[in-house]
């Protein structure tokens, strides 16, 4: 059986949770024929990964991650630090024949990643991106829905990823609320959100006029709560957008959406039908048909409601498909997306060619909002 030994960089919120999926594909995909051992993993200091090494279950701790990519023990690079450390942790494994798994986005910097893309051979074979709400089964039914022309030609549509953790007025900062460490709301959570609803269409953004809002100039430092300190990134990004194809919409990222949890949703209006999804009832996906019979009295139509629930296909098999499903269980599909991929040579989808791509998307949204001129 072969044997894929696994490098983990970052052990943080994201660390953990690609530690917990790796160690999770032996109870959910049955019949594989390969193993995924937790060989080595680094993080911001030697003593935190050694306490990683013992909390996560790895075998080996690294003082840094140079030297773990450079390993020939260690063959799958898992990305999951800041997004500005990204690039070098990528050009590494790139330079070591490794292949990688990367968190989003890909960088949080459009030089870097345009640098990226003329450095890397085929980045499209390096590895994939970790954007995992295309995998549940009701956003990957929306996908076969469209291909299938069963919404017709797409018309408009409405896209959101909603949080409110930036709402209260004395919350520190993350490293995600600052330009430096290649993060603002744009980057974290509208990366997710341009993904799939461009993935979902099948076509890139074409137009764009986009506005941001920074709640408060000023908020307690990430380093040092009793300093303040000018936030210099977005709380909330809102795109008026069109794609190829000529279908509009709007598409929001915010973190200043008073009573949202972790709100992902949208709509897709075609010439003959309609979806919607929202993640907050992630079982379901909302289908309507045009075809339906109005009469009598209302006859068939409406919107239907499919429970997507757990159905993944073979070899899937646990906890069962009428199971609720929850936000690990996207995360845990899209990694074995991706070891699956690569044990037997197949496209990884989405690619780090992907992640180029939607480095150029929020570029040409930072763009709009830097080039709009107030005015009555």
């Amino acid at each position: 059986m072969k044997i894929y030994n696994v490098g983990l960089i970052g052990a943080g919120f994201m660390g953990r949770t690609h530690a917990w999926c790796w160690n999770s594909l032996p109870y959910f995909y049955a019949g594989r024929d390969y193993k995924c051992c937790l060989k080595g993993i680094c993080t911001s200091s030697l003593e935190a990964a050694r306490n990683a090494r013992e909390e996560l279950g790895f075998m080996r701790a690294y003082a840094d991650f140079q030297t773990m990519i450079d390993d020939p023990g260690i063959d799958i690079i898992d990305i999951a630090l800041p997004n500005n450390v990204h690039k070098e942790a990528l050009q590494a494994a790139a330079k070591a024949g490794k292949v990688v798994y990367c968190d989003k986005p890909l960088t949080g910097n459009l030089e870097e990643a345009i640098q990226l893309e003329k450095e890397l051979k085929d980045p499209d074979s390096l590895g994939q991106m970790a954007l995992q709400y295309r995998f549940y089964p009701a956003t990957m039914r929306a996908r076969q829905l469209v291909e299938a022309d069963e919404i017709g030609k797409i018309i408009s549509f409405r896209a959101a990823y909603l949080h409110s953790g930036n709402v209260a007025e004395g919350k520190p900062m993350h490293w995600k609320d600052t330009r430096a460490a290649g993060g603002g709301v744009l980057c974290d959570m509208g990366t997710h959100i341009i993904d799939l609803l461009t993935w979902l269409c099948n076509a890139p953004l074409s137009r764009i006029y986009a506005l941001q809002k920074t709640l408060y100039a000023n908020r307690p430092s990430h380093r040092d709560p009793a300093v303040m300190a000018r936030q210099d990134t977005d709380d909330m990004t809102l795109m008026a957008v069109m794609l190829d194809g000529g279908a509009i919409g709007s598409i929001e990222a915010s973190k200043i959406a008073t009573g949202c949890q972790d709100e992902l949703r949208f709509e897709i209006h075609g010439s003959r039908g309609a979806l919607r999804f929202n993640l907050m009832e992630p079982n379901y996906l909302d289908f309507f048909s045009s075809s339906d019979p109005e009469a009598p009295l209302g006859g068939l139509s409406g919107f239907k409601r499919i429970h997507c629930v757990q159905r993944y296909e073979s070899p899937a098999l646990f906890p069962g498909s009428k199971f609720s499903i929850g936000w690990l269980r996207g995360h845990l599909h899209c990694l074995y997306s991706f070891i699956s991929a690569h044990h037997v040579e197949q496209p990884f989808q989405p690619s780090i060619k992907r992640g180029i791509e939607l480095e150029k998307m929020i570029a040409a949204v930072e763009k709009s909002v830097a080039d709009n001129k107030e005015g009555i």
